[in-house]
């Protein structure tokens, strides 16, 4: 068996005796670590040069990357990026991490694959909920629910700690990207109807409020034919009575008030209603 296939499918880096069991021999791997092919990472484990840098970070102290390390990596909207994020088994021995990095010990909810240098979604989302704000862990929840990367009658089965059993209650797989998680979460106290993703005339709108309320949010890809586009929907709508609001990224990420109020002012004026 092909040593290079074999760390391949695995990031780069891989468990000796996992590799031995693929069918890569003794003899193999001792050439590629004489020819500088591959190198010892940790007691057991052993990297190619193009070794996934992260995994290989992890893998070197022991410890798995989870929460919202995994939630990027598995390209779920995250609000914020930055510190990477590792979990620990509860009874490791003391692990030395460098600056930047979080390190939760836990005990997982599915069990660790012992290969595996990153933690399957269900793990790092029930991090996710322990370690975040309530409205941030929802946005991630959220937006794997409507990729498609796991659902709720799956998570609804894990024993999942009560932070992340109250993320789940309140989750949806509707909501297209973070920021109609957001919208949805911030008006909640409002006791309206929204529906995020409604078929309106033909097309889907972001968020409707109420019968009449359309609130469109305007990302990097409302431009050229798709302005257009929004524009003539938005005349239709207007036509037959809806009422839209369009609010941009920086609006609702670093404005909010201002968007809040417009909100409730619209509904003071009942143009959420047929």
């Amino acid at each position: 068996m092909d040593l290079s296939t074999e760390l391949r499918k695995r990031g780069g880096i891989a468990r000796v005796r996992t590799l031995i069991a693929a069918g890569v021999s003794a003899h193999a791997l001792r050439r590629a670590k004489e020819s500088g092919q591959i190198r010892t990472i940790r007691k057991g484990w052993v990297a190619g040069a193009d070794a996934d840098k992260r995994l290989l970070g992890a893998i070197r102290r022991g410890v798995v990357l989870s929460c919202l390390t995994v939630a990027e990596r598995q390209g779920l909207w995250v609000p914020q990026r930055g510190l990477i994020h590792v979990a620990a088994r509860p009874n490791a021995a003391r692990i030395t991490v460098p600056k930047g990095v979080v390190v939760h010990w836990s005990t997982p909810i599915v069990p660790r694959d012992p290969d595996a240098g990153e933690d399957c979604l269900a793990n790092a989302l029930a991090l996710v909920a322990q370690c975040q704000p309530v409205e941030t862990a929802l946005v991630i929840w959220e937006s794997a629910l409507n990729k498609g990367l796991t659902d709720r009658a799956l998570l609804s089965g894990l024993d999942l700690p009560p932070a992340a059993r109250a993320v789940l209650d309140q989750a949806t797989p509707f909501s297209d990207s973070g920021l109609e998680t957001i919208f949805v979460t911030r008006l909640r106290w409002l006791n309206v109807r929204m529906i995020p993703q409604a078929w309106v005339l033909g097309h889907r709108v972001d968020l409707l409020i109420g019968d009449r309320l359309i609130i469109q949010i305007d990302g990097a890809t409302h431009t050229g034919a798709q302005r257009t586009i929004d524009i003539e929907h938005d005349a239709q709508l207007a036509l037959r009575g809806y009422h839209v609001l369009r609010f941009s990224y920086e609006q609702i990420m670093e404005r909010w008030p201002e968007v809040q109020a417009v909100i409730m002012n619209a509904i003071a004026c009942e143009l959420h209603l047929a």
